[in-house]
C-alpha cells in the first residue's frame, strides 16, 4: 500500500505545477513541509529553522521570496486544489453539497500589516486591533475545503492609496465590502462550473436582502441567519391591497404599506407563535452528548424594501431554558423538505468554524508574520493546500471500521520520534493525520522533533 508521505509528495507535485516556475517548487515542497510539522509558530523562519537546522538563512530567503515576492497566482493554486479534493469530497458529483460563506479574524498589532484595523475579531469576540478575511468553503457531511480566501480592505485602508501602495495591494482593489467579496467568491465558483451547493451564512451576510436575492437569481438555495428587527410578511401581517393600474396601464411592481398594513419583526412573530409550534430536534453528536435545541418554523416572505418575493421558511431557535429567541434563519429549501433535514442543513455551518479552528492550529493560518498584500495571500494559499492534503487523506480513512472514541489507546512515545507530547487521538481527525505525517517526514529529513525544533539526528 502506498505509504502518506509518497501521496504527500505526489500532491505537492501537482499543487507545485500550478506555481509556473521550476525554481519555485523545491521552496514550496519546503514550506507544504513546514505547514504539517509541529511548532508554535509556522511563519517562514521558524520553519526554516526546524527543516533545515544547518542552512537556514538560505532556506529561509528561498521560501521568504516565494510567499512574500514571487507574483506566482493564488487562483492557479486554489483551482489545483479542488481538482484534487472535490472529485473525493463530493463522490463525483454525487453528495449532497454546502457552499459556506463566512469570515475570520486574526489578531495583529501595529498599523502596517496589510488590512489591519480596529474591527470585530471573531477568534476574541470583541472590537480589536485584526485583519480579517472572507471565504467561501465547500462541505460535505464527510468535509470540507476553501475554495476562496481573500483578504477584506476596510475603507481607512482604500481611502489611503499611499499605505495600500506601500502594503503591496494591487491597484485594481478598491473598497468592497464582505458581501460584495462573498458575491465575487460565488460568482467564480459559478464560472468554475463548481458543484452547485445550499448557500449557508450567518446573520452578517443573511441579512442583506440584495444578497439573499442575487443567491435566487442565480438559482442557488439558501438557509441564511437573520436579525430579529428583520421584517416579514406572515398571518394577518400582509401588504395592502394593490391599485389598479396606471392610466397608461402600467402595474404596479412594489408591495403597498400603509398604517395598517406593515410587516412583522421576526422575533415579533417567534414570541406570537404558539408553544405548541416548537420542537425540539437533534441534528449531530457533539463532543460529550447529541447536539439539540428547540425550533419553529412557519413559511413567509421577506418584506425589504416591498419587492415581491416567494415564501420562503423562516426557522426560529429558541432553546428552552432562554427567555429570547437564539437565532433566526431565512430558507429557500423546498417547502416539502422535512423539518429535521432543514435544521440539519442550517446547522452544517458549523463546519467552517472547524475548518478556522484546524486552518489555525493545525497548519498555522494565523502565523504569517509579512506585512504585504502578495505575502498575505501566498501563506493563506499554501495553507489551504496543506488543509486539503490532510482533508483527503481523512476522507480515504472515513470508511475504515468505526472506532470508538472512548476507548482510544494513547499512541506510542519513544526517544527515536519524540516529536509531540503524549495525547489521545481521534483516529481519522486531522490533527491526528497531521500528526502521523509529520513523523514520516521528521524521519525522512532525519529530524528529531523536541519541544518544536528541529534537531538533525546523530550517526
Amino acid at each position: 500500500m502506498e505509504q502518506m508521505e509518497a501521496r504527500f509528495q505526489r500532491f505537492c507535485e501537482i499543487i507545485t505545477s500550478a506555481l509556473a516556475h521550476a525554481d519555485r517548487v523545491k521552496p514550496a515542497n519546503l514550506y507544504l513541509q513546514g505547514l504539517v510539522m509541529p511548532g508554535d509558530r509556522k511563519s517562514v523562519e521558524p520553519m526554516a529553522a526546524r527543516l533545515r537546522p544547518k542552512t537556514v538563512e538560505a532556506t529561509h530567503n528561498s521560501m521568504h521570496h516565494l510567499v512574500a515576492n514571487a507574483p506566482w497566482s493564488d487562483a492557479a493554486v486554489l483551482e489545483a486544489v479542488a481538482g484534487q479534493v472535490l472529485p473525493e469530497l463530493t463522490q463525483d458529483g454525487k453528495a449532497p453539497v454546502y457552499w459556506i460563506i463566512d469570515d475570520t479574524g486574526t489578531p495583529k498589532k501595529g498599523t502596517e500589516s496589510v488590512g489591519v484595523a480596529r474591527q470585530y475579531c471573531g477568534q476574541l469576540g470583541k472590537q480589536e486591533n485584526c485583519r480579517t478575511a472572507v471565504s467561501l468553503t465547500l462541505a460535505t457531511k464527510d468535509g470540507s475545503v476553501p475554495l476562496h480566501y481573500r483578504l477584506y480592505l476596510p475603507k481607512e485602508w482604500t481611502d489611503d492609496p499611499t499605505r495600500c501602495r506601500a502594503a503591496g495591494v494591487p491597484v485594481e482593489i478598491g473598497f468592497a465590502t464582505k458581501n460584495d467579496i462573498a458575491r465575487q467568491q460565488i460568482a467564480a465558483a459559478l464560472a468554475a462550473k463548481t458543484a452547485r451547493g445550499v448557500v449557508l451564512a450567518d446573520a452578517a451576510y443573511g441579512d442583506e436582502a440584495d444578497f439573499r436575492d442575487y443567491l435566487t437569481e442565480e438559482q442557488l438555495l439558501y438557509a441564511v441567519g437573520i436579525r430579529p428587527a428583520t421584517g416579514v410578511w406572515w398571518g394577518q401581517h400582509q401588504p395592502a391591497r394593490m391599485p389598479p393600474p396606471s392610466p397608461q396601464g402600467q402595474a404596479r411592481t412594489r408591495l403597498v404599506r400603509d398604517e395598517d398594513h406593515q410587516p412583522i419583526a421576526v422575533q415579533a412573530l417567534a414570541q406570537a407563535l404558539p408553544k405548541q409550534l416548537y420542537r425540539t430536534i437533534t441534528w449531530r453528536a457533539g463532543t460529550a452528548e447529541p447536539l439539540s435545541s428547540r425550533f419553529a418554523r412557519v413559511r413567509v416572505r421577506a418584506a425589504h424594501d416591498n419587492h415581491h418575493r416567494e415564501e420562503e421558511w423562516l426557522i426560529i431557535e429558541w432553546p428552552e431554558t432562554e427567555a429570547q429567541p437564539a437565532r433566526y434563519f431565512l430558507s429557500t429549501l423546498p417547502h416539502n423538505i422535512s423539518f429535521k433535514n432543514l435544521v440539519n442543513t442550517i446547522k452544517g455551518r458549523w463546519r467552517i468554524e472547524r475548518d478556522y479552528l484546524e486552518l489555525k492550529q493545525e497548519v498555522g493560518l494565523g502565523h504569517y508574520e509579512g506585512r504585504n498584500w502578495r505575502g498575505f495571500h501566498h501563506h493563506a494559499t499554501l495553507c489551504i493546500a496543506a488543509y486539503a492534503f490532510l482533508m483527503l487523506e481523512r476522507l480515504r480513512g472515513l470508511d475504515k471500521t468505526p472506532v470508538d472514541m472512548k476507548r482510544l489507546k494513547y499512541p506510542k512515545y519513544s526517544a527515536s520520534a519524540p516529536f509531540a507530547p503524549m495525547q489521545r487521538h481521534v483516529p481519522w481527525s486531522i490533527a491526528t493525520i497531521r500528526f502521523r505525517l509529520a513523523g514520516m517526514i521528521a524521519h525522512t529529513l532525519g529530524i528529531n522533533m523536541v519541544g518544536g525544533r528541529g534537531v538533525r539526528k546523530t550517526a
